[in-house]
């Protein structure tokens, strides 16, 4: 009979990958080991359905490492963790005028819809989907918002007179920047995705 140690079988299991890290936000895909996640506070998303919740479930958690066995105990995960600005100077500068911008769901829009999971000082998470031919208009994002691909699909994106197909795959996640402007045709299958928009 073969034996394994515990070492071994934790080393088998993989660990955290990073696939977004910017000043504002840092994005993991987990399909394992939490090894490699950062202790502190962020917005945890299933990819899977489970005994413990479906395919876009999300929850806040105060310490991401230490609380995700009492959530989701299996199951791909997406852990979005924002990251707080840097504390300002002594004598701070005068404030810039907010970009404008809208929040998801507000710009004109098509076969699309919105639906908020929950809410709090740091993060606004929704769930949305884009049906066959779906269309929004022009917009300005008023936040930095994560899209995390539930689906899969292919959106037609034009920003700055240029338009662009792009091919998602479950699990990939993209970053729209505080003040960006695009619009964007669902040119495949339905899209369900979560977005994570963080809060200043």
């Amino acid at each position: 009979m073969r034996r394994f140690s515990l070492a071994a079988v934790l080393l088998a299991i993989p660990a955290a990958t990073v696939v977004l890290d910017n000043p504002h936000v840092r994005v993991f895909r987990v399909a394992g080991s939490l090894a490699g996640v950062d202790s502190g506070p962020g917005v945890v998303i299933s990819l899977d359905d489970g005994p413990r919740g479906k395919s876009g479930s999300a929850v806040w958690m105060d310490n991401v490492p230490s609380q995700r066995n009492a959530t989701f105990s299996t199951g791909s995960l997406i852990i979005v963790q924002p990251r707080r600005a840097a504390a300002p100077p002594a004598v701070a500068p005068p404030a810039a005028a907010p970009a404008p911008g809208s929040a998801p769901g507000e710009s004109p829009f098509t076969g699309m819809s919105f639906h908020t999971l929950f809410e709090n000082d740091r993060v606004t998470v929704i769930r949305a989907r884009m049906e066959v031919g779906a269309r929004e208009a022009i917009h300005t994002h008023g936040s930095d918002t994560l899209v995390v691909h539930l689906s899969g699909g292919s959106i037609e994106d034009t920003a700055s007179g240029k338009t662009t197909v792009n091919r998602w795959k479950r699990g990939d996640v993209e970053f729209e920047a505080r003040g960006s402007s695009h619009s964007a045709r669902n040119v495949g299958q339905a899209v369900d995705v979560v977005l994570v928009a963080l809060k200043p």
